[in-house]
Parts: structure tokens; sequence; C-alpha cells
């Protein structure tokens, strides 16, 4: 039976909302998704600090 993929722990630096999840392998994930309209960035890290050092830099080009 797989694990279930549900994120947890979600925090919000500027537009950018970071969350463990698990991924289909029951490793636990660190993602950082841009919440902005049309944006669309996100990337997965085996690390919160990778992840939220991704948050602090990412620069939305929406805007």
């Amino acid at each position: 039976m797989p694990a279930r993929d549900n994120f947890h722990s979600v925090m919000r630096i500027g537009p950018v909302q970071i969350g463990t999840h698990r991924d289909r392998n029951g490793q636990t994930k660190h993602a950082a998704v841009c919440s902005s309209d049309g944006c669309g960035w996100s990337a997965d890290y085996t690390s919160q600090t990778a992840a939220q050092l991704a948050a602090r830099t990412h620069r939305c080009r929406v805007r």
C-alpha cells in the first residue's frame, strides 16, 4: 500500500509556502511552492533548510 501524500507542517515565507510530505517511496520531502497566481514555481528538497533558502531567494516573475 503506498504512503499517503499529504502536506503538513506548512509555513509561509512571503508568497512561498513550505510544507513537508512523503513521496511515493515513503521518504520525507520538503516542498517550496509559490502561491502567486500564474507563477507555478515549485520544488522538492531533502532538507527544510534548503527549502527555506529557496523560498527566501525565489523571485516571482508574475508581479
